[in-house]
């Protein structure tokens, strides 16, 4: 840090740049940061000598990056806006009833916002914040407070109590199913259109693992439409495309209401669960606290 200190001098010459790289213009990052133009000029000419190359052309009432400039305006523009962020994260950590819940989409949609309306009745001083994520975050780092996460319970870097057990259904639309005679045997599902989720990020089982618990010769040999996001491999299922693997917890909604059905009457178990999660030592706020045991309690778990 020693050495940062000697080429920047100054944290402000990195915001004045930084505006400066943003507007195109010394005077319109003068006017965001209620500096003079002069004070903009200065800071950056600072930081260039301090850098040793120049950061902008300068030209007749108009600026542009030089070609060093591009990559250093590139740099501090994610470094600043990581600390924008993390900054405000955690101010708003701080407000009294702000509760912030890292999810999945496919949970956030088929599970949590058809449960809205029973939460915002059970805690209406509660402003609960759904962060939806394509992959699992350090909850601390990103500054969320409760998370729900695939796995065996065992997180070095959180506490965690159970929500449900991990089993798998495969399930068709109401109409799929009529047309193929649903429920049927699993021997008969290789010969159907069965969807796959691709997922890029966190480990799910797919159709071999569950043709394998449920005795079936199959092999993947690329087949059926496949989609890297579960939301999309459940719409798809609505919209009779076939077949595809239901997570009971996310599914049971539906089921419940007659939109989709079991394809077939075995299941899978994967000895795996689904866990409300958060940093581990955290003693949390009596906010997050009402906000855990409320989904402990829509969970059919005890607190």
């Amino acid at each position: 840090m020693e050495d940062l200190r000697r080429l920047i001098l100054s944290p402000s010459a990195l915001l004045a740049f930084e505006a400066a790289g943003r507007h195109m213009s010394f005077s319109g990052a003068a006017e965001e940061l209620r500096l003079t133009q002069a004070a903009i000029s200065y800071s950056i000419k600072r930081l260039e000598t301090a850098l040793g190359v120049t950061l902008f052309h300068r030209a007749h009432r108009a600026v542009s990056l030089t070609e060093a400039g591009e990559r250093f305006f590139h740099d501090v523009s994610i470094g600043l806006a990581h600390i924008r962020r993390s900054a405000d994260a955690i101010r708003r950590e701080r407000e009294p009833g702000h509760v912030t819940l890292s999810v999945s989409t496919a949970f956030a949609s088929y599970w949590m916002v058809p449960r809205l309306a029973r939460f915002h009745a059970a805690l209406p001083h509660i402003d609960l914040r759904l962060q939806t994520v394509d992959k699992d975050v350090d909850l601390a780092r990103e500054a969320m407070t409760l998370g729900v996460r695939r796995g065996d319970g065992n997180w070095p870097q959180f506490d965690s109590i159970l929500l449900y057990r991990e089993e798998i259904h495969a399930v068709a639309s109401a109409a799929y199913a009529a047309t193929v005679g649903a429920p049927v045997p699993a021997s008969r599902l290789p010969e159907l259109k069965l969807i796959h989720l691709d997922e890029p990020y966190r480990p799910r089982p797919n159709w071999t693992d569950w043709f394998a618990q449920a005795g079936v010769r199959w092999s993947d040999r690329g087949e059926g439409l496949r989609l890297n996001d579960y939301a999309l491999v459940l719409q798809a299922v609505l919209e009779g495309e076939g077949i595809a693997l239901g997570w009971h917890h996310i599914i049971e909604g539906m089921t419940a209401r007659g939109v989709l059905v079991r394809a077939c009457r075995e299941s899978f178990l994967s000895g795996q669960g689904f866990y409300l999660v958060w940093p581990k030592g955290t003693t949390l706020a009596p906010d997050t606290a009402q906000v855990r045991d409320w989904l402990l309690a829509e969970a059919g778990a005890a607190p």
